[in-house]
C-alpha cells in the first residue's frame, strides 16, 4: 500500500460550516439560493402548507360522530340461560358457544335481565355483572 492509495474514512468527514464568510467556501447565501422563504433563517414549512391557499385537510368535509374501536359485547340474559341450561349445569364460554348463544371471537357478558329459573354454576371465564353473581349464588344454596 502506498500513500496515494489511502482513502479518507467517510465517518471522519465533518459537515461543511456554511455562512462563515466568502473565503470559507460557503459564504454569502450559504447554499440557500437568493431570496425566498427557504433562504431566511428559521424557515420550517409544514408539509401541509400550500402557499397560503386553504390546505386540502381543511377543504375536505368532516364526518359526523366517531367510530369506536372496542369490540361490541354480546349480551346473554338470565332468561336465555333459563331456557338453554338445565339444573346444576355449568355456564362457560364453551357451553355458550356449543348452544349457539354467542359467536366465537367476540366478548360476551351475562346481564341481569329477566329471571333465573334454574340453579346453574358460572365458570370463571365468563364475564358477569355483580347482580348476576348474587342471584346465582342465592339460587345454588
Amino acid at each position: 500500500m502506498k500513500l496515494h492509495e489511502l482513502k479518507k474514512d467517510q465517518k471522519s468527514t465533518s459537515r461543511k460550516r456554511v455562512g462563515r464568510g466568502i473565503s470559507a467556501g460557503g459564504g454569502k447565501t450559504a447554499g440557500r439560493g437568493t431570496k425566498g422563504q427557504n433562504s431566511r433563517s428559521g424557515h420550517n414549512i409544514p408539509r401541509k402548507f400550500e402557499g397560503g391557499q386553504t390546505p386540502l385537510i381543511m377543504r375536505l368535509h368532516k364526518l359526523k360522530g366517531f367510530k369506536s374501536h372496542q369490540d361490541e359485547v354480546q349480551v346473554v340474559t338470565l332468561d336465555e340461560i333459563s331456557k338453554n341450561f338445565k339444573d346444576k349445569e355449568t355456564v362457560s364460554v364453551q357451553s355458550l358457544l356449543k348452544k349457539g348463544m354467542i359467536k366465537k371471537g367476540q366478548p360476551a357478558k351475562i346481564l341481569n335481565t329477566g329471571e333465573l329459573k334454574v340453579a346453574v354454576k358460572i365458570a370463571d371465564d365468563v364475564k358477569t355483572s355483580k347482580s348476576v353473581l348474587e342471584i346465582v349464588s342465592s339460587k345454588s344454596k
